[in-house]
């Protein structure tokens, strides 16, 4: 028998600016064909500073027009429409000044199940360590030519990138030549356009329940306070809190992971019949591949509602777990009545390498 394995996050968002969404394959011209039409956008002032608002808005999301407008307002030059890492690489090689860079953003949506939204090519895939390895081995990335060096820091506003030490190193290492610029990311969730604040961080705690089958949020944050025993949050407030509606307010957003497998029998008659969700649980996890990426996203099995079914020789099983993710903005340490401000030098919000 066959494997045929996909793994895919579909969001539900509820007024919550960060979007994992998949990147289209939308880019019809090339790279060069598409800076001039960012240059023009961007402020053509020569600078030694530059953020690249890698990914789009969809439907009434407006994550990245909220970025957009936040660093367009510090003046800095933003260029818009580059959607993979080596579109951002040709792009700083080609429009090199003389000037070299002081810092380089990167706007891109990740997290912790599928990595970065910004993918390693053009036509290439999301952003996590092992695409990315793969990437640079097979020398499918340009190299950096000028304009970076060890003065430079590559900051990324990627929620929880900070956290990924080994994704860092790589990230760094495709933007070193002689020299080695220091990268930096948050293991915090990146929010731009909030109610309080034009950029803050929120600290995120997660719970999972099978999509459609909650138990409710009475239940659920009774399993909240057992994952987090030392968090002095009411959890079930903030499970029912859907937007930043207060100050400092802990809220909650959901999206939905599933995960679907195609098994293709030599023969129908050697197609298991699987009665119920046990059976399903029972033979995903008999099976090394299945088994090792449901334990690779490091949510239970029992948290995702089962199914299948046979067509012909192949059998089909689906999952689908709902993902809570509680946020709790980063206060400001010195005045609880503020914020935490971004600020890259901060090294209790910001990871360096």
């Amino acid at each position: 028998m066959r494997f045929f394995i996909t793994i895919i996050c579909t969001l539900i968002l509820f007024t919550f600016p960060e979007k994992f969404g998949l990147i289209e394959d939308a880019l019809s011209e090339n790279t060069s064909e598409r800076a001039e039409e960012i240059i023009s956008e961007a402020n053509s002032e020569a600078t030694q500073s530059i953020v690249f608002i890698a990914g789009f808005d969809e439907g009434d999301n407006v994550y990245y027009k909220k970025a957009t407008e936040y660093f367009e307002s510090q003046n800095l030059k933003v260029v818009k429409n580059l959607y993979s890492l080596e579109e951002i690489i040709v792009w700083l090689n080609e429009h090199y000044n003389g000037k070299d860079y002081d810092e380089i953003q990167i706007v891109s949506h990740s997290n912790a199940w599928r990595g970065m939204s910004l993918s390693t090519t053009q036509n290439g895939d999301r952003i996590t360590a092992e695409t990315l390895k793969l990437a640079s081995e097979e020398k499918k990335l340009p190299k950096i030519n000028k304009g970076i060096t060890s003065k430079t820091k590559i900051i990324f506003h990627s929620c929880g990138l900070g956290n990924n030490e080994v994704l860092l190193k790589q990230l760094k290492n495709v933007f070193s030549s002689e020299e080695h610029p220091t990268v930096i990311a948050s293991p915090y969730f990146n929010i731009f356009g909030g109610k309080y604040a034009p950029h803050y961080l929120a600290k995120p705690y997660y719970g999972y329940y099978p999509t459609a089958e909650s138990s409710g949020p009475l239940a659920i944050s009774k399993e909240f306070k057992k994952n987090y025993p030392n968090e002095k949050i009411d959890w079930q407030n903030a499970l029912e809190t859907r937007s930043e509606t207060r100050f400092g307010e802990v809220y909650t957003f959901k999206f939905n992971i599933p995960v679907d497998w195609e098994i293709i029998f030599d023969s129908s008659e050697h197609i298991p019949q699987l009665k119920d969700k046990d059976a399903i649980m029972d033979f995903v996890s008999e099976n090394e591949a299945m088994s090792k990426a449901i334990y690779d996203l490091e949510i239970p099995i029992e948290k995702f509602r089962w199914r299948s079914s046979i067509e012909g020789k192949t059998l089909y099983i689906k999952g689908k777990t709902t993902v809570l993710c509680v946020l709790q903005p980063i206060l400001n340490s010195l005045d609880s009545n503020e914020y935490a401000k971004a600020l890259i030098g901060d090294d209790t919000i910001y990871n360096s390498l």
